[in-house]
């Protein structure tokens, strides 16, 4: 492939993320977005038109002038993509066309990362089973996204915490060559941070802390309109910053780590004492269903009001505010965003976490970051495995 070939393959790329990320574009926003001529990205359209990846939908709203064409992506393209979202204790996929609709039903397997390599199989089978009940031929999928927690090197397709794959400790290799399809691998807060960054609270916004509560507290940072990784690849270890009064050891080794006191793990082993000690609470009825996680319990009864969830959980969020006042001091963001799985309960973190910021942080810096809770309609976990995928694939 020469360069003026390259360029041209790039140039449809870029394209086609835009449509993915805004929907729906006239030519003139095209252009200003890719930072290309009129006349290229004219020619561009033109070309995706033809082979079927791009629409035009109708007329752009007046502006005084003659209306603009918009174009969309074309969802009877017949390219899909393999979203999974994984965390310590649930893996979960769906398959979504180019305009994230799911095109089968999600489905969940209960497995345990702390398995190790002995797990890879069992992923394998789940997905190599879901991908082929859904009917859509590997010619079909642009590719596999996955995000999982760990210390993540993506350039590298290496996982250091969880599924360590013998010899060269490649997962993504491993992943992709079993699949025989495209695997792309990265962090689950990062691909979080990513979602809300290209689809939700955060869009538009340069500078901006995604923390996805859940098992742990993870962070996505996004400075400069760009994720932030650190020199290492690992920045964004929230969980472990050293704020718990207690002396309990952390899953990382350490003691006195804010996961000690801030898990969903912690805060059901929390509530189950209590209850057993004879707290009355909706929780002891709850925590009898099997069908569901007790985190996912929990978090039902706290935005449902249950005293003793709320309670637990405000707790929990206190201390969360005073390691969101550390990370204001440190990159002053325009905004943070409280997503992943316990955003169901952001109403109730909200109260706890400003009255730690108010006692923890300056004023003069707080005053300048806004704290919202995400509003995705869609699994942030899934939506930022499935943008992995866009990211980084071949739309050929």
């Amino acid at each position: 492939m020469n360069a003026t070939t390259r360029k041209y393959h790039q140039l449809r790329k870029e394209v086609i993320k835009h449509l993915y990320y805004n929907k729906m574009l006239t030519l003139t926003e095209l252009s200003k977005l890719v930072s290309k001529s009129l006349p290229l990205i004219t020619s561009t359209i033109n070309d995706l038109v033809s082979d079927g990846y791009v629409l035009e939908y109708g007329l752009a709203p007046s502006t005084g002038g003659r209306r603009a064409l918009t174009f969309l992506l074309n969802k009877e393209k017949q390219r899909y993509i393999v979203a999974v979202a994984m965390d310590q204790l649930v893996t979960k996929v769906v398959i979504y066309d180019l305009l994230n609709q799911a095109v089968m039903e999600s489905e969940q397997l209960k497995i345990s990362l702390s398995e190790g390599a002995e797990g890879i199989p069992v992923l394998l089978d789940f997905l190599k089973d879901y991908i082929s009940r859904s009917g859509i031929t590997t010619d079909q999928i642009l590719g596999i996204g996955i995000g999982m927690p760990g210390f993540m090197n993506a350039e590298e397709g290496i996982n250091h915490t969880f599924f360590k794959v013998p010899g060269d400790g490649n997962l993504t290799k491993h992943l992709a060559k079993a699949l025989n399809l495209p695997v792309f691998i990265d962090n689950d807060s990062s691909l979080i941070a990513l979602a809300e960054m290209k689809f939700g609270v955060a869009k538009d916004t340069k500078d901006v802390m995604v923390l996805n509560i859940g098992w742990g507290i993870g962070l996505g940072m996004v400075i400069n309109g760009s994720l932030f990784r650190g020199h290492s690849g690992y920045a964004g270890e929230f969980s472990h910053i050293p704020l718990s009064q207690s002396n309990k050891l952390c899953s990382c080794g350490k003691r006195g780590c804010l996961e000690v006191d801030t898990s969903l793990l912690v805060l059901v082993e929390r509530a189950k004492t209590q209850i057993t000690a004879g707290v009355n609470s909706s929780l002891e009825i709850l925590f009898l269903d099997e069908s569901k996680l007790p985190g996912d319990h929990f978090l039902v009864a706290a935005k449902a009001g249950d005293p003793l969830a709320v309670s637990i959980l405000s707790d929990a969020a206190f201390l969360i505010g005073k390691g969101i006042s550390t990370l204001i001091h440190i990159t002053n963001p325009k905004l943070i965003v409280l997503s992943g799985r316990g955003a169901i309960a952001g109403k109730i973190l909200m109260a706890p976490i400003q009255q730690a910021i108010n006692e923890f942080c300056i004023p003069m810096l707080s005053e300048h970051t806004d704290i919202k809770v995400s509003e995705l309609a869609i699994d942030p976990a899934l939506l930022g495995a499935a943008t992995l995928v866009v990211e980084n694939c071949n739309f050929n």
